[in-house]
């Protein structure tokens, strides 16, 4: 296996180097939608494994152990915070967010064209979020909930929006030119923003763990189609010929 992988690798980067020269500008593009398109790929299949075995036991047993263990430490301390993250995870949160995001660029970056993308990413979950809940049909957890819910559970909209729109935003920052410690540390912050309103979910008693993973992995194909979708316009828009 070991062996096989090298001889992929080694043929790869041939075809690499005999099909564009070594300062192409297109060479990142090009390299970033391969790796966009497999884990589109990946994501799809994962996704469906996951989707087909909702009413499986074991994933039931597993929902249900994990979701005992992250309600055992409510505390109205920790409440109030993952209420906070649930409603940053929110259209209320998005909106701010966004506003800050157009502030940055324009006094920043003069470019609105990252701020058009994020939205775009973001609309895309949100509306495939209502097809998929509609389509899969799965009830919310028989457990008290400590914030009202009026939709279906599977995927988890809330964890599904964060993965897209901070999931995109991580990918816009890791690309900027800017000090290295500034630009993982608000990549951290964003992991931590995703992580915190998906188990705020769990932890508030309206999502099944299942149903955030789900809501992951469907985000997360959005932000990497996405990523395919804009470099595939970049290079054709740097080609002389179009």
């Amino acid at each position: 296996m070991k062996q096989s992988l090298l001889t992929f690798i080694k043929k790869f980067q041939d075809f690499l180097q005999q099909t564009f020269r070594k300062n192409n500008p297109k060479l990142p593009y090009v390299i970033t939608i391969l790796v966009a398109l497999i884990i589109v790929v990946a994501g799809l299949n994962i996704f469906i494994e996951l989707t087909e075995t909702l009413k499986e036991e074991i994933l039931a047993n597993y929902d249900q152990q994990i979701s005992n263990y992250i309600i055992s430490f409510r505390n109205p301390s920790l409440t109030r915070y993952f209420i906070f993250m649930t409603n940053v995870g929110d259209i209320y949160g998005y909106l701010v967010v966004l506003v800050l995001a157009l502030c940055i660029s324009w006094f920043f970056f003069k470019n609105w064209r990252y701020v058009a993308q994020t939205v775009l990413v973001l609309m895309l979950a949100s509306i495939s979020n209502v097809m998929l809940k509609r389509f899969i049909d799965r009830a919310r957890p028989g457990i008290e909930h400590l914030v009202s819910v009026e939709t279906l559970s599977y995927p988890s909209g809330h964890a599904m929006s964060a993965m897209a729109f901070y999931g995109f935003l991580i990918y816009i920052f890791y690309r900027f030119k800017m000090n290295n410690w500034l630009k993982y540390g608000i990549i951290l912050l964003l992991v931590f923003i995703i992580l915190s309103i998906g188990i705020s979910r769990i932890y508030l008693g309206v999502h099944f763990p299942s149903d955030i993973a789900g809501g992951y992995i469907a985000g997360l194909i959005w932000v990497f189609f996405c990523i395919l979708i804009f470099n595939l316009v970049e290079v054709f828009r740097r080609d002389p010929k179009t």
